[in-house]
Formats: structure tokens, sequence, C-alpha cells
């Protein structure tokens, strides 16, 4: 009653979903819920799927890893903040900035109770599954109001759908550059084109993670996107990939990762290959250790140390286990050898020569956060 009296007195609240409700198989509770109350939802990486991402109340990613700058004006405009699932970590808030501690109203909805209050003081507090929680939540605003407030101004569906606009705006701009190497908006707008709703991503650390929790538009709720959040832990897509594509063989499963992350779990594609599954590999060459390199730019005046490593040959790699491979190093020929690799029925592996991450303009306000 006091998270939905706090909510519904608020000009302009947001919700930031974490992990939880996509956990907790929340999504239609959710999406009722923001309907009634005309709130925006917004998401950290581990949150996306929660509410599929062209529906009209979907802010988007924040934080410093995936967040861009339209995402975080419109938390910056919150008067409110509703944290659900979500630990508010540094990477979510970009280090306590967005929102700004003492300075916007919280409500935080966490099953673990340490979680709430740790980072931001707390107006309302409410322990519990995310799932219960927002369908508690909903029958209480239900039963307060008759119908959703009005929001012309503010924090409404107009104002999410402007900062869509100009993200996208920019973002196509670049996916479609002709430019070499190949720009990473270029794999993410073509896989966007190719693959059905239904598809499941999982990214690596590094390139694949911001670029694609930024910009690839999940059309339907539920756990679709995949990354290790908090650990930063390169290779984990290829051996992930094994799991998600035997967990839901249906689905066609796709593993994003960096060259770095390649050669950390590159013995995995015996596995897929001897298991025969229909997994599609990307790697992204840069012929670098990418994140930690654009941090060392950042921070050390472009002095670098142990972050670039010679030019590999990772679709000759494959095809020596067996595997349909393809090397890309022009636009052009980029989506064919997607759309090749996507109907091979097996695993098939892209390598695209792209360009280096410290050069692009990552959806990455911090490297060290």
């Amino acid at each position: 009653a006091a998270a939905a009296e706090a909510i519904l007195s608020a000009a302009n609240p947001i919700f930031v979903c974490g992990g939880g409700p996509v956990i907790a198989g929340a999504e239609a509770e959710l999406q009722v819920l923001a309907e009634l109350l005309e709130m925006p939802v917004a998401t950290t990486i581990s949150g996306q799927g929660c509410i599929f991402e062209d529906h009209p109340l979907a802010a988007g990613v924040v934080g410093s890893n995936g967040g861009t700058p339209e995402t975080r004006a419109l938390v910056d405009r919150a008067d409110l903040v509703a944290f659900v699932g979500c630990r508010a970590g540094s990477v979510t808030t970009e280090r306590w900035r967005h929102p700004a501690p003492g300075k916007v109203r919280v409500v935080h909805i966490d099953v673990d109770p340490a979680v709430i209050g740790a980072n931001y003081p707390t107006e309302v507090a409410v322990v519990g599954d995310a799932r219960l929680a927002l369908a508690a939540l909903k029958d209480e605003v239900a039963r307060l109001v008759g119908g959703p407030p009005a929001r012309s101004g503010g924090l409404s569906r107009a104002a999410v759908a402007r900062a869509r606009s100009e993200k996208f705006g920019a973002f196509e701009e670049l996916a479609r550059s002709d430019q070499v190497p190949i720009r990473p908006e270029r794999i993410v707008a073509t896989l966007q084109a190719l693959l059905p709703a239904e598809a499941v991503i999982v990214a690596d650390a590094g390139t694949p993670c911001p670029y694609f929790s930024a910009y690839y538009q999940q059309r339907a709720a539920g756990r679709q996107f995949i990354s290790n959040r908090a650990h930063g832990a390169l290779g984990y897509a290829l051996p992930a990939a094994v799991g998600a594509k035997i967990g839901r063989p249906e689905a066609p499963c796709v593993a994003i990762m960096g060259d770095g992350s390649f050669g950390f779990a590159s013995g995995e594609l015996e596995t897929v290959g001897r298991l025969g599954l229909s997994v599609t590999m990307v790697v992204i060459a840069n012929a670098s250790f990418g994140w930690i390199k654009a941090g060392q730019r950042s921070g050390f005046e472009g002095r670098y140390f142990a972050v670039d490593f010679s030019p590999g040959q990772h679709a000759r790699i494959a095809e020596a286990y067996g595997i349909r491979s393809w090397r890309v190093e022009a636009p052009a020929d980029l989506n064919p050898a997607l759309a090749k690799a996507l109907a091979v029925d097996g695993p098939a592996l892209v390598e695209v020569v792209t360009q280096p991450l410290e050069e692009a303009r990552a959806p990455v306000s911090e490297w060290v956060a």
C-alpha cells in the first residue's frame, strides 16, 4: 500500500528493473502494472526481457555498460525511481550518479532485504519475490485509482518515444556505414534483421555486451539475451550457448564473442561439433582485449600494456573442427555470410574483422565503473 501511494503521488516515476523480474517470471505482471501506471520501464542488462523492447513504455538499458545518454536523461527526469529486483550497483547507476542519491524518491522491491537501502536512501521497502510483489502492487494501484494517471508531460510515452528515436537514429547512421574495418553497429543491425523474435543471443563480455544490450531490440518478453554479468568472464558465450541450445532446442541460438574470448574457449568448438548443435557463432575480430584496451586509453593517456595480440584466423580454426565457417572483411559481405550461417543445419561460425573497440563509439560511459 505504501509503495502504491508513493508511486501514485509522483509526477514522473520510472521503473529500473534488474534480473529479479526475469528470474521470477514477472513479465506479465510488470507490463500490466506499467500500463496501469503509464510508467516507463528501464532495465539493467540482466533485466532485459522483463518487458519486450518495442513496447511504448520500454525505455531501454541504463548504466555505464549498454546505457545511452537518451536513456540516462529519462532516469534523470524522474522524481521517483522504483528499483525492482535490482541491486542499484555502480554500473547500473553510473557510480551512483543516475539517479542522484537524496535527490530522488526511491521505492525498492527485492527478495533480498540486504540489497534494499544499501546504495540509496529508500522511502518504501518491499521485501518479496518480484512476481508476487508486482502482482500485489498492481492490485493495490487498481484499488486506489480508476484508470491510468494522465502524464502528458515529463515521463510519458511520448518522452520514451522521443528518446528511442534519438537513440536509434544515431545508431542506424553508424549501422549503415560502409567503413572498413566493419563497425560493430552493423553486426547488431544485420542480426536484428535476420533473426526471428524467439532467437536466443548469448553475448560475451567486451564488445558484444554493450552493443547488443543497447541496440538489439528483444521483441518478446522473457530470457532471450544472456550475458555473464558482474564477472567480466571472457570465454563465456561459446560454452554457455551449448547449454542454451540444449535447454531451448527449438529456438535459433547465436553466440557472440570477441576474438579474445574465442581464445579462452575455442576448445568448445569440438563439443559443439560433436553434439551437432545448430549454434551460430559470431567472432568479433579486432586483435585485442578491447574493453581493457579502451580502459587503458581513457585512464593512461593511450599507453597500452598486454592488450594487443596477433590477428588470428578463427574461421580456419573452426573449419579444422569440421564446422562451416566464413571470414568477413567487407561490409557488403556481412549479410550474405550471416544468412548462410543461420541456415546451416548444424554449427556454423562467422568471423567478422571489426573496428577496434577503443576507436568505436561504444555505448559505454565509463570503462571502469
